[in-house]
C-alpha cells in the first residue's frame, strides 16, 4: 500500500483540530470568563496556520492569521465573547474547513464579510472611555518604568515543526514588541546524513530593546511553552536600533557564516526551511512537500498512539475472521482424531486465535465521544434558528464501539436530536406556562450493557401526543377506528415510512422522512430502537446496539438438518417445550412464569422436513420489552460466528441477517432477531382479530 498523500495527512489532522475548536468555543459561549477555553482555541488556530503554511496551504494561513489577529482582544481579556461572537467564529472555522477540503469552491468575498464581522463584533465592544483614560494617564515615573529590554535564548523541541509551529512566526511576533537583533546558533546543527529533516537544529539569541513586561513576552510563546526552553534576562540601557524586518537581520547575521562548512550551511537551512520560510532570504517555497512517515504520538491521557489507515484496520479484521473459521476447522478435526499433540496444538491455536481476535477487535473500537462532539454545533444551531434555548449534556463519552458502527450511528443520532428539538422541547412561552425553566434540554448518553452498548436521547419536552398521533394512523388507514391498541404499539407508528405529525412542512419536519430510516438503520446494525415517553416530562429513545459487526457470539441451534445461529446477546434462556404446549398446535403462547410469551415453530418457518425431535426446546429471545420464544429440535452450544454478509439476490429474505462458515466447512444463516419478533407480534394480532371475528 503506497503512502499517503501529505496534504491528506494534513487534511485528517485539521479534523481533529477543528474539533477541538468548535468545542472550545461553543464552551466558550456558555463559559466566557475561562481562560483555559480561550487559549485551546488559540492553540488550535496558531498549529492551523502553522500547518497550512508547511503544506502550501496559503489562503488557510492568511485566513486563520487574520481570524487570530480580529479575536485577539478576546484572548488578552479585554471583552467577553458574546453567543453573536461566538457565532460568527464558527462560520469562520466553517471557511477554515471549506479552504481545506475544497479551496476551489470557496469564495473570497464570503471570507472577507466573515473577517469584516468578526472585526466588527469585536471592536464593537470596546468603550471609548478606555481611549480616553489612556490617552490622559500620567507618565510613569522613573522607578515604575517597565524594562528597557530583553536578552533571550531560545531553545525548541526537536519535534516542534512536526506538530505545526513555526519558530520564525513567533520571532515575527516577537519583533512586533520592538526592535530585535536575532542570531542563530547554529553548534547544534549535524552534518546532512545524519540529519532528519523534519527536525529543528537552530537555536536562537534574541536582544529585544522594547519597554514591554515580562507578561507580553510569555503571550507571544504561549502556546509552545511545553516545547521549548527560554531564558529571559533584562537587558542593559542602550540606544534601541532602528527597526528591521526580521529576515533581513537574519540574513546579516548568517552572512559571517559563509566560511562555515557547506553541509553546515546546508543543514542549517533544511533545518529552517520545513516550516516552509527560508532563513536567509525570502525565496519562493519549494514545490516538494515532505512524506508522511509512521509517528507515535500522545494523546491526552499520556498514552502513545500511532495513525493507521482505516482501511488497514479492515483488512485485518478480515484476516482475523478467516483465522478464526480455519481454528473452529482444525479444532473440529482434532476432536475427531486420537493424536493428543494435534489435540494440544489445535488448543494453543485457539487460545492465540481468540487473543488476536480480542485484539484486533479492540483496535478497531473508538471512544462515542468522537460522535458526540459532532451534535453540539448541531444543538447550537438548531436552537438558534428556532429560538428555543437548549442545554446539551453528554455522559458516557468513553464508551467505546467498534468503527463501523460509529459511521452508520451518525445519522440517525442527527435526526433524533432534531425531532427532540423540533417537535419534543416547547417554546419558551409553552415552557414558562407549565412551570418548566425557559431553557429545554437534551441529555445523550452511552453506556455498556452486557455484550451491547445503550445509546439513548432524552428531552425535558412535552412528551408524544398518543392522541394526535393515533388521529393521524386513522387517517392514513393504518388503523380501524376504535381498535384496542396500547400507548406502545400506537407509538410504532412513529417509524412507518411518511407518517409525521407536524401540522405545517418545514426545512426541519413534516414530510414523514426520518424515523422510518432511523429504524431502519439501526435495525441493519442489528440493534433495535425503544421509545418510551411521559406526558408533560420528556421523551427517551434507546438504541440497543452490538459491539462490533464482524465478529459475534452466537447460539448455534438445529432445525431439521439445518443450522442456525441466534445473536447471544439477544437470547434470554432457554427452555424445553413441555407436552403440554406440543398438544396445543393453535396455541401461540408459553407460560414462562406467569407471563405469557409468544412463540414461533422455526420448522414451519423453514419448512424442515423429517420428524421433530422428542424433546424440543424454546430459545426466549427479546429485543427492548418485548419477548418471543423460537422453538428449535436442538441447541448444540455457543459459537464464534464470523459474519458474511448476504447477496443482493437474497435481499428479499428478511429473516435472515447473514451467515458463517462453520468448522466442517458448511455455512450456517444467521437470524435476524428483529424481524422473528415482527413476525411474532404480527402471528399474535392476526390471532385477535380471528378471535374478535
Amino acid at each position: 500500500m503506497s503512502a499517503m498523500d501529505p496534504t491528506e495527512v494534513f487534511r485528517q489532522e485539521a479534523a481533529e483540530l477543528f474539533e477541538v475548536l468548535e468545542g472550545a468555543l461553543l464552551d466558550l459561549g456558555q463559559r466566557p470568563d475561562d481562560r483555559e477555553l480561550v487559549d485551546s482555541a488559540f492553540r488550535a488556530l496558531h498549529t492551523i496556520k502553522g500547518s497550512g503554511a508547511m503544506f502550501g496551504f496559503d489562503k488557510v494561513a492568511s485566513f486563520t492569521h487574520e481570524f487570530e489577529t480580529a479575536f485577539d482582544r478576546v484572548r488578552k481579556g479585554e471583552i467577553k465573547p458574546t453567543q453573536e461572537l461566538i457565532s460568527v467564529a464558527l462560520a469562520a472555522k466553517d471557511y477554515i474547513r471549506a479552504l481545506i477540503e475544497d479551496p476551489q469552491s470557496t469564495d473570497d468575498i464570503i471570507g472577507e464579510a466573515i473577517l469584516d464581522d468578526l472585526k466588527r463584533f469585536v471592536s464593537a465592544d470596546q468603550p471609548a472611555a478606555v481611549v480616553v483614560e489612556i490617552a490622559e494617564a500620567p507618565a510613569l515615573a522613573p522607578a515604575e518604568s517597565k524594562q528597557a529590554g530583553w536578552h533571550l535564548n531560545l531553545e525548541f523541541e526537536s519535534h516542534i515543526l512536526r506538530n505545526g509551529s513555526n519558530p520564525l512566526d513567533l520571532l515575527e511576533d516577537l519583533c512586533k514588541l520592538g526592535p530585535c537583533f536575532v542570531v542563530p546558533i547554529t553548534d547544534g546543527v549535524p552534518f546532512l546524513d545524519e540529519m532528519e529533516p523534519e527536525d529543528c537544529y537552530l537555536k536562537w539569541d534574541v536582544k529585544l530593546h522594547a519597554a514591554c513586561d515580562k507578561d507580553a513576552i510569555d503571550d507571544v510563546f504561549m502556546f509552545v511553552q511545553d516545547e521549548m526552553k527560554l531564558t529571559l534576562s533584562p537587558l542593559e540601557h542602550a540606544e534601541a536600533p532602528a527597526q528591521a524586518p526580521l529576515f533581513q537581520l537574519l540574513d546579516e547575521e548568517l552572512a559571517p557564516a559563509a566560511e562555515m562548512p557547506a553541509p553546515v550551511l546546508e543543514a542549517a537551512a533544511a533545518s529552517a526551511s520545513v516550516a516552509g520560510q527560508p532563513v536567509a532570504k525570502a525565496e519562493p517555497k519549494s514545490e516538494s512537500k515532505p512524506e508522511p512517515k509512521s509517528e507515535a504520538k500522545r494523546d491526552d491521557r499520556g498514552i502513545a498512539t500511532v495513525r493507521v489507515q482505516a482501511e488497514r484496520l479492515d483488512e485485518l479484521m478480515d484476516r482475523v475472521g478467516e483465522l478464526v473459521i480455519a481454528q473452529a476447522r482444525l479444532t473440529q478435526l482434532a476432536a475427531s482424531g486420537s493424536d493428543l499433540s494435534i489435540k494440544m496444538i489445535a488448543e494453543e491455536i485457539e487460545r492465540l486465535a481468540s487473543s488476536l481476535r480480542d485484539t484486533t477487535m479492540g483496535a478497531r473500537m473508538v471512544p462515542i465521544g468522537s460522535l458526540f462532539g459532532r451534535f453540539r454545533r448541531l444543538v447550537h444551531d438548531l436552537s438558534r434558528d428556532l429560538s428555543k434555548p437548549v442545554e446539551f449534556v453528554t455522559s458516557g463519552e468513553d464508551t467505546e464501539l467498534d468503527k463501523t458502527m460509529i459511521e452508520c450511528l451518525a445519522d440517525p443520532l442527527v435526526h433524533l436530536i432534531r425531532n427532540a428539538i423540533d417537535h419534543g422541547i416547547e417554546d419558551t412561552a409553552t415552557r414558562t406556562a407549565n412551570g418548566k425553566t425557559e431553557q429545554g434540554r437534551i441529555e445523550l448518553a452511552a453506556v455498556h450493557s452486557g455484550a451491547q452498548v445503550l445509546v439513548t436521547v432524552k428531552d425535558n419536552g412535552g412528551g408524544l401526543n398518543t392522541a394526535r398521533i393515533r388521529a393521524k394512523a386513522e387517517e392514513q388507514g393504518l388503523i380501524a377506528a376504535g381498535a384496542v391498541l396500547t400507548d406502545h404499539e400506537i407509538h410504532q407508528f412513529l417509524f412507518h415510512p411518511g407518517f409525521s405529525t407536524a401540522q405545517t412542512i418545514s426545512a426541519l419536519s413534516g414530510r414523514g422522512v426520518g424515523m422510518d430510516v432511523v429504524k431502519r438503520t439501526i435495525e441493519n446494525m442489528r440493534g433495535t430502537i425503544d421509545l418510551s415517553t411521559r406526558p408533560g416530562q420528556g421523551t427517551t429513545v434507546t438504541l440497543r446496539l452490538p459491539l462490533t459487526l464482524a465478529i459475534i457470539e452466537g447460539l448455534l441451534i438445529r432445525v431439521g438438518e439445518g443450522r442456525y445461529i441466534i445473536p447471544l446477546s439477544a437470547v434470554e434462556e432457554c427452555i424445553e417445550l413441555t407436552a403440554e404446549d406440543e398438544r396445543s398446535r393453535g396455541r401461540n403462547f408459553l407460560n414462562v412464569r406467569g407471563n405469557l410469551v409468544p412463540f414461533l415453530r422455526l420448522r414451519e418457518i423453514m419448512t424442515a422436513s423429517g420428524t421433530p425431535d422428542r424433546h424440543q426446546k424454546t430459545i426466549i429471545i427479546s429485543t427492548g420489552e418485548t419477548h418471543v420464544g423460537l422453538v428449535a429440535d436442538q441447541i448444540i452450544g455457543n459459537h464464534q460466528t464470523v459474519i458474511k454478509s448476504l447477496s443482493k439476490l437474497h435481499s428479499d429474505v428478511t429473516i435472515f441477517s447473514g451467515a458463517t462458515i462453520l468448522g466442517d466447512g458448511t455455512a450456517a444463516l444467521i437470524l435476524d432477531v428483529a424481524q422473528l419478533v415482527a413476525l411474532a407480534q404480527s402471528k399474535v394480532e392476526k390471532q385477535h382479530i380471528s378471535e374478535a371475528a
